[in-house]
């Protein structure tokens, strides 16, 4: 069928009828805090101009006026007439539905759009993030970006000066690393566990500061499904850490792309961004969200909501950089997410993780056949890892050391299986004993084999240790 998309004034006004019941909102909302408030937290990078020509844009679209202000191409002479797409049904799976991108709407797809996004799909997020997070417009709003990780680049950069300090989790996101060490960042690791980051661990961190230093500006984390250790940070240890990020003066940067890919036995715990609706006022959290795990990873579109000061500021450094991100992609998402609604969308992204529960549960069931003895993990409850601690040294010889788990990186090359050593995610370097594993891939197949490899692998591994070993005596 062939589907034309046009606004519904109703759904805004049915997000709380259509939310997952499992989710509660405290009401009323507190007050979000001033704009003044995030002056300490810009970098000194962000009082940069904005780009002249996008800082006038907003004139174009008043009615009645004319534009002789960008150097936008005429789309008279694109080539592209028509453009339609199927979607697999989130209610009925075995039902393809038409889309189609034409007339105006293909117009405006085939031109630039404003920096923050096109106007219908920045609406249609904001409403996912009332649906899913029981957040109203208190002085927050939402941009996209080229991706989670685009935002997460410029939303780190408007806040982090050479030399200030960040806490972050470890181990954590490989991608994220490099971004703190590109602003000669000063990075302070957390320790975390098999339940996420531990406040515990953030509190001694912070009650022994030195008073010389300046305080972090930002904690980044990764609450549900963690990149790399699979690990979901329950309700009361966020609870915790919104207490201190509130008492100690810094932002949270709530990084979720495993958010909808979330499949434990209990109830999903509240984001940052819903649970800071608890404290007496909100702005501390920045949330970047992503398509990439639940629509395609090749249309590039991710999302930041948090406190305007800082979205501004993110837009500032796109406006100079990559403008925007791709009209054509924003359009595409946006036709497929209204078609949908929320409703259809959280169907969608349940199907999506009750895909990767049966992955998850496929691939740990060949670990227990063959990795029992040779490897320790935790089963995950969201996401596409397993972090697996790897125990390659002599299991008869107690002195020996841990291991470190890039020795066997090339050994299991060598048997026909690629992992991720663990050094990847540690943010100061450290040797680890762990790699990260995905499930996500392999053919259904092919999982048994995959672990059968890196099972020989780490025995060969582990008599090279004990060669080793002997040569020394």
């Amino acid at each position: 069928m062939s589907v034309t998309i046009e606004h519904d004034s109703a759904v805004s006004t049915s997000l709380t009828a259509q939310r997952d019941a499992s989710q509660t909102f405290p009401a009323p909302a507190p007050l979000p805090l001033p704009r003044d408030f995030y002056k300490q937290f810009l970098a000194d990078g962000t009082q940069m101009k904005q780009n002249p020509i996008r800082s006038l844009e907003h004139y174009e679209r008043q009615p009645g006026m004319l534009t002789l202000l960008a150097g936008k191409p005429n789309t008279s002479v694109f080539p592209l007439t028509s453009f339609q797409f199927t979607a697999t049904s989130p209610e009925n799976p075995s039902r393809q539905d038409q889309l189609s991108v034409t007339g105006a709407l293909l117009a405006q797809s085939l031109q630039y759009c404003p920096t923050a996004g096109i106007p219908s799909l920045l609406e249609w997020l904001a409403g996912l993030q009332a649906y899913s997070h029981g957040r109203k417009k208190e002085g927050w709003r939402v941009t996209t970006g080229v991706g989670s990780q685009d935002l997460l680049y410029k939303a780190t950069s408007a806040v982090i000066n050479p030399g200030d300090y960040a806490l972050i989790e470890s181990p954590s996101y490989a991608g994220y690393i490099p971004v703190l060490t590109r602003l000669k960042c000063k990075i302070i690791s957390i320790e975390s566990d098999s339940e996420g980051i531990k406040p515990s661990s953030l509190k001694t961190v912070l009650e022994n500061w030195p008073k010389s230093r300046p305080l972090p500006k930002l904690l980044y984390t990764v609450p549900y499904g963690c990149n790399p250790s699979g690990a979901t940070t329950p309700t009361d240890r966020r609870r915790e850490i919104l207490a201190l990020a509130r008492k100690y003066n810094f932002l949270i940067f709530e990084d979720d792309p495993y958010y909808y890919l979330y499949y434990g036995k209990t109830p999903r715990p509240k984001s940052y961004f819903t649970l800071e609706l608890e404290q007496p006022e909100v702005g501390r959290v920045v949330r970047f969200d992503s398509l990439s795990k639940t629509i395609s990873g090749g249309l590039r579109i991710g999302f930041a909501s948090g406190p305007e000061t800082i979205i501004d500021a993110v837009d500032i450094l796109s406006s100079i950089s990559t403008l925007q991100a791709s009209t054509f992609t924003q359009v595409i998402a946006d036709t497929l997410l209204r078609h949908w609604g929320y409703a259809g969308f959280n169907a969608h992204a349940e199907r999506a993780a009750a895909f990767y529960r049966r992955r998850r549960d496929l691939f740990e069931c060949a670990m227990q056949k063959h990795l029992v003895g040779l490897a320790e993990w935790t089963t995950p409850d969201a996401g596409m890892f397993f972090w697996i601690k790897l125990l390659l040294a002599d299991p008869t010889d107690p002195s020996a050391p841990a291991g470190d788990s890039t020795t066997v990186l090339q050994t299991a090359l060598a048997h026909g299986v690629v992992v991720l050593p663990g050094v990847a995610f540690m943010p100061d370097g450290q040797k680890t004993p762990y790699i990260r594993a995905s499930f996500s891939q392999l053919d259904d197949n092919m999982v048994e084999e995959s672990v059968k490899r890196l099972a020989s692998a780490i025995l060969e591994t582990r008599r090279q240790f004990r060669s080793v070993g002997r040569a020394k005596l």
